[in-house]
């Protein structure tokens, strides 16, 4: 597969697709800056390790809870005005968390910030599925996920310093970018045709054309969809950042800098092809992407549950990014292929799945790791990802423009 310049990545693309990307990377480098100085900002206020780790949680739980609704709300009134509203919700929580003076407040603004951020999300994919044609939905979708891949990596880098600084720091940069993120989609969204083709004019029958939760539900192609993202998420999102930094130093019995190399090298793996992930669907078809995506995530945990030394579990960790460029693109473009108009319930239910498989997979593996051992619980990401793989071979080609 021959790589594409970041120079020309935006050719040819609605110009939507390049401002949604500079929003994601906006509000990734900032979640990234704040990330390292939760934990240490709620044991502050003199709470135990749990007590630090909910407040994780709780944005993550939000997220969950809400995804239906903030659906409903795209639905109603459009992606424009709710991405609008949910960056304006965490930017505001996130200031007032850096000024909460007790572990309640602290708790009660990541809440919110959940919830604004659930409602953000669901906005930006539905606006970028729905803006780009079915032959480019895959490039989109990886340009668009690369913002988030370079701000989240950059991010924590600048949060670590800022948090020897100040625990409350991170916490203002994060609203300042957010802020950023507002302004660029305010400018730049306001005049968004929200079009299938390039000069179509829909904004007259967007109001009445819509796709159901209940039409998508009876869809095989979306079926699949939700079970590749679940299964994405206990295994690429889940149990990679959870059990193998464990992994590596209680069972091989290695040093912490082998986790930091490990996941250096998925980072790369993933960026490096994250973009040809995205031309290889639209040009090859959903099918291919997605069964290479999930063949990939399988060799990676079978090697996982049984490398005997460090480095075949950092060719494993190579190898996860790698069908995270696949494996994470794919679904999300049969998504948008058979949407109709706005499915901001459609959309939601599908990022609520991946958020479920994300926080079940840790649960269930470090249960399985404390019970069992670490090969049972590594054992469990191929069991999930091989109903992935029979609907995916399954799955008939959903790019209408090349169907005709």
């Amino acid at each position: 597969m021959k790589l594409i310049r970041w120079r020309g990545n935006f050719d040819q693309l609605p110009r939507e697709v390049a401002v949604l990307t500079a929003v994601s990377f906006s509000v990734a480098i900032g979640f990234g800056v704040v990330v390292p100085a939760i934990p240490l900002f709620a044991r502050s206020f003199g709470v135990s390790h749990a007590a630090a780790g909910a407040v994780i949680s709780t944005f993550a739980f939000m997220r969950l809870a809400t995804g239906l609704f903030g659906g409903r709300l795209v639905d109603k009134f459009g992606e424009r005005l709710v991405l609008a509203v949910g960056v304006s919700i965490v930017a505001a929580s996130s200031a007032l968390a850096g000024l909460a003076q007790t572990y309640p407040q602290l708790l009660l603004f990541r809440s919110l910030g959940g919830i604004g951020s659930s409602m953000f999300t669901i906005s930006a994919a539905s606006l970028l599925l729905r803006i780009v044609p079915d032959d480019q939905r895959g490039r989109a979708q990886s340009i668009y996920q690369s913002g988030f891949l370079i701000g989240g990596i950059t991010g924590p880098a600048i949060g670590g310093v800022l948090a020897t600084i100040s625990l409350r720091a991170p916490f203002f940069v994060y609203a300042l970018s957010l802020t950023v993120a507002g302004l660029i989609a305010a400018v730049f969204l306001s005049h968004s045709r929200l079009s299938a083709k390039s000069g179509v004019d829909i904004a007259a029958r967007e109001q009445v054309t819509h796709t159901s939760l209940r039409e998508a539900l009876k869809m095989e192609s979306y079926l699949t969809a939700l079970v590749c993202s679940f299964a994405l998420g206990w295994t690429i999102f889940g149990m990679r950042a959870s059990l193998i930094p464990l992994f590596i130093t209680e069972h091989l019995k290695v040093s912490t800098a082998w986790t930091g190399i490990g996941f250096t090298v998925a980072s790369i793996a993933g960026a490096i092809t994250l973009l040809p992930a995205g031309q290889y669907s639209d040009s090859k078809g959903r099918r291919p992407a997605l069964l290479f995506g999930i063949v990939t995530a399988i060799v990676a945990f079978l090697l996982l549950t049984w490398s005997p030394n460090i480095a075949l579990v950092v060719v494993a960790m190579g190898l996860t990014g790698v069908a995270g460029s696949f494996f994470g693109t794919t679904p999300a473009a049969v998504v948008g292929d058979i949407l109709h108009g706005r499915g901001g319930q459609v959309i939601a239910l599908f990022q609520m799945s991946s958020d479920f498989g994300s926080i079940l997979g840790p649960l269930v593996a470090g249960w399985l790791a404390d019970r069992l051992s670490y090969q049972a619980a590594f054992a469990t990401a191929p069991l999930i990802l091989i109903p992935a793989l029979i609907m995916a071979l399954r799955l008939r080609e959903t790019r209408k423009s090349h169907l005709r």
